[in-house]
């Protein structure tokens, strides 16, 4: 899995986390004030970009975390073969099969070009924002 580091204490909602060893939107961050005899902790609570699931953390301020490096790929539809299509990667010439979401249905046509993303590893159809 491609990825880099980042200081928690900069992340926003909009950005990307690793948490469980699982890419992640984050959704809220909150910081609470530093203690007598501590410092300051951040709580970011995410979404999975894979499995939709909900997570957080909590981790001193000054930590740093590790950020997902997502890659954003053009391919051509080759074939539609019931729920999944059959592309063609235009840089490599690979040629794979992925599952289309729902919410793209109408976009993926044979010979079209679509984007996909590759987040850890994994290659998806699905609309990463």
């Amino acid at each position: 899995m491609e990825k880099t580091t980042a200081s928690i204490k900069d992340m926003k909602p909009g950005s990307f986390i690793i948490i469980e060893d699982a890419p992640c939107r984050v959704e809220k961050v909150s910081v609470s004030a530093p203690g007598k005899h501590g410092a300051a902790k951040v709580r970011v609570e995410a979404i999975g970009l894979l499995d939709g699931r909900r997570r957080s953390i909590v981790k001193p301020a000054d930590e740093t975390v590790e950020v997902p490096i997502i890659l954003r790929k053009t391919a051509q539809v080759l074939a539609i073969m019931g729920d999944n299509a059959q592309i063609m990667d235009l840089n490599t010439y690979e040629v794979f099969e992925l599952p289309i979401p729902e919410e793209i249905r109408e976009q993926v046509q044979p010979g079209k070009e679509v984007a996909y993303y590759e987040v850890a590893g994994v290659k998806t159809l699905k609309p990463v924002k």
